[in-house]
Order: structure tokens, then sequence, then C-alpha cells
């Protein structure tokens, strides 16, 4: 696929409010380690409607992989899993060094079952049977903490994003945004004040087996720039040659 297809395939998709065949940006990167397939079909199309990259698997040897070989905002792992069960992944992860947040999601409801894993590095415990709007709350909060932003709603001199309720303003204007625009503009938020290189945008927003190139990232900068700036307003979203993009007052 061609870049020229690849953004006309975009367009397309915006212009008809039709679904496109690939994944384009999105907002955090999740692993769901998860052996049922219809759960975690069911997950992974909730996770994705949602926002996030989802990348899946089922077998926990897989699953290890994945977690030491890419970089998620957060992990969901089932404990009961053939190949290796969620708790050794566990204990490696963190005998690695791996600091992602990982959220056990499992059938296992005893206090001993909830007291080891916590103590084994869980940043969070599930049990199933679960709302999945409380799952999808749990997620957004261990984000949060990833980036030590515990305010869901973050505010960059006089541009407001509402974390639950997706919603951008710039001083009294609110800004309607695609779903990829708001997706690039929360990740960019969550890392306020700090250049962000094309490569970590697009190591975080797509998933592992995406056709996207990274070149995607500067044409939906420009999108969510024009958006953003306002002829009347101090700008907010720079270009840093040769580095990247910083959200904020450039000092």
């Amino acid at each position: 696929m061609t870049f020229e297809v690849f953004l006309l395939t975009i367009y397309v998709a915006e212009k008809y409010n039709k679904s496109a065949t690939y994944y384009f940006v999105i907002d955090m990167r999740i692993l769901l380690i998860e052996d049922y397939l219809p759960l975690q079909k069911s997950l992974a199309k909730g996770l994705r409607e949602s926002g996030f990259a989802v990348d899946t698997t089922g077998d926990g040897k897989e699953g290890l992989w994945y977690a030491t070989t890419n970089e998620y905002d957060v992990i969901v792992l089932d404990i009961m899993l053939p190949g290796m069960d969620g708790l050794t992944i566990l204990k490696k992860l963190r005998a690695k060094g791996k600091t992602c947040h990982i959220l056990i999601l499992t059938a296992k409801d005893t206090l001993e079952d909830k007291v080891s894993g916590l103590d084994l590095g869980a940043d969070d415990y599930l049990v199933k049977p679960f709302a999945f709007k409380e799952l999808l709350a749990r997620i957004r909060a261990l984000i949060r903490r990833s980036y030590k932003e515990k305010n869901p709603c973050i505010n960059i001199e006089d541009l407001k994003i509402d974390l639950v309720k997706q919603t951008v303003w710039r001083g009294k204007q609110q800004i309607t945004l695609t779903p990829r625009e708001y997706a690039l503009l929360e990740y960019l938020c969550m890392r306020s004040g700090q250049v962000v290189s094309r490569t970590d945008i697009w190591e975080h927003v797509y998933e592992f087996n995406s056709s996207a190139t990274s070149n995607v990232v500067d044409v939906y900068v420009g999108y969510l720039r024009k958006k953003i700036e306002m002829s009347n307003k101090q700008p907010l979203l720079h270009t840093i040659r040769g580095r990247g993009y910083l959200l904020g007052i450039q000092i």
C-alpha cells in the first residue's frame, strides 16, 4: 500500500464517515493477554472503538514476547493462560525492569489471589465478570498515572482537554476534532512541555501489525495545528526541527 493510497483511504473514511481497512492514529497502546477468544475479541473491539491501539494474544509465552519487545501504556493480563501463567509473566516483566502498568483481569477472586497479584507488581486487579465501562475507567486512570496526570481535565494555557468526555476547548471556543486528531492531541498533552519525536508518537499510537508509516504523523500534526491555533491566540503546537513536536509555550 503506497503512502498516497493510505492518505486517500483516510480521506474517504473521514469524508464519508466510513470505517477504513487500516488502523490509523489512535489513542494509547494496550496489550491484551486473554486466552478465552470470545472475550478477547469483544474486549479488543471495545477498546479499539474507544480509541486505543490494541495488540492481542491468548498465549502466555507470546504475551511475554510482546510485552518485552514493545512499549505499552497498559497491559491487561489474565492469570490462567496456556504456555505461561499470568503471574509468571508479571514476575518476569518486573524482574526485567519493565515498569508498564499491568491490570490483572481474572476469575480468581479470593483475597489471597488479589493480594498475591498486587504484591508481585500488578497495578490493578479486576475480577470477572465485570462491566466494560469499569475496565475502561481503570485503564484511563492507569494511563493518567503513567504521565503523572491525575486530573481528567488538562489545561495548557487556554487549551482545555477533557479526557473523559474527549472534548477540547480553546478559551471559550469548542474545537471539533476527528477521533484521530483528538488521539494525537491527547498524547501530546500527556507529554506537554516535552519534545516528542515522530518515532515516539508512531510507536505509541499504532498497533504492532499496522501498515501505516511514520510520515502520517506529520500529516495529522498539520491537521491538528490548523484547528487549535487561532490568529488571536498564542501558538501552542511547535515543530522542533530535527527532533519532533512540542505542545505548550516555547521558551
